[in-house]
């Protein structure tokens, strides 16, 4: 099968496609045909070497995934040769990935596998920050980075369970596709224009994906009892603690990885839910062939992103 091949951490001229072996399931795995693997900001720091923990070389790279099942090993009678999944935390930039039956999951017959890869990380990524701010129907949740995968998630997510949502986008282009999605949308960092919105109201919720840059004004904009759930910062920054308790608010820190078990597996259950109820559509923005990773790992850290980046494969 072909597959891309980390044998040294760097730039993106290190993912190489080779030929290797298809694996063989064993109990409690199953191996999936992948039809399209999905590409997320982290791949790209764990392939530079700036990520801790950091696989053992030479390794394939990704996390999510979706196509059908190939193999199923002893012990996972649900699943049938045949059937349409969606994978998370399996390495998926191959055309056959072997994954613990608990990070394959029903694909409904109305997604398609890019969509399909679009759903793993970005998807669960922002259900668990919405759980983790609180949010209930009728609070007013800010997106920044609402138009890339890990935002257009939240935005969907929010519209879905009821709650207000006001989303950042550099673009009128991302602004646009935002607004068709339910939020109000507003440039980075127009905080008044993004309270005014709703009626000059602060927020319930703030969801961070550049914390280095929006941090401490993110604090001034926190309803009280408010929270910032911190999804993405790629450097340190400066806040001054009394914007915190002022309004008795929360700074929470997100890594998907570190969600327990049975947590996990509720959200990718009401990710289910959402999908065959029709309010949830993963957006994709581009799609790359496989020997094109490494413009696809460029693409997923520019700006102005509108969506998932896959790997058609």
């Amino acid at each position: 099968m072909k597959a891309i091949v980390v044998r040294r951490f760097g730039g993106p001229e290190v993912l190489q496609i080779e030929e290797t072996r298809v694996p063989t399931p064993g109990p409690g795995q199953l191996l999936v045909r992948i039809h399209a693997a999905g590409v997320n900001p982290v791949e790209t720091y764990i392939r530079s070497g700036n990520y801790d923990p950091l696989p053992s070389l030479p390794y394939t790279p990704g996390g999510d995934g979706a196509g059908v099942v190939a193999e199923v090993g002893a012990g996972l009678e649900d699943f049938q040769p045949g059937q349409r999944v969606y994978v998370a935390g399996c390495p998926s930039y191959a055309e056959y990935a072997l994954c613990p039956g608990g990070g394959v999951h029903p694909l409904p017959d109305g997604i398609s596998f890019g969509q399909g890869a679009a759903l793993g990380v970005p998807y669960a990524t922002a259900l668990r920050a919405i759980d983790l701010a609180g949010l209930q129907a009728g609070d007013l949740a800010l997106v920044h980075g609402g138009s890339g995968g890990v935002g257009t998630a939240a935005v969907q997510i929010c519209r879905g369970l009821g709650i207000d949502v006001v989303a950042t986008s550099s673009s009128e282009a991302g602004r646009r596709m935002l607004r068709e999605m339910g939020a109000a949308a507003v440039e980075h960092g127009a905080y008044d224009e993004a309270r005014a919105a709703f009626g000059g109201r602060n927020f319930d919720a703030i969801l961070e994906m550049a914390a280095d840059r929006n941090l401490g004004r993110d604090l001034l904009q926190l309803a009280p009892g408010g929270t910032i759930v911190v999804i993405g910062s790629r450097g340190p920054v400066e806040v001054n603690p009394r914007d915190l308790m002022r309004t008795g608010g929360a700074v929470r820190g997100l890594l998907l990885f570190q969600t327990p078990p049975q947590a996990l597996r509720r959200i990718h259950l009401r990710l289910g839910a959402g999908l065959a109820a029709g309010w949830l559509r993963p957006v994709v923005a581009q799609s790359f062939p496989l020997a094109d990773a490494a413009r696809a790992h460029a693409a997923v850290m520019a700006t102005g992103a509108m969506g998932k980046i896959v790997l058609e494969i």
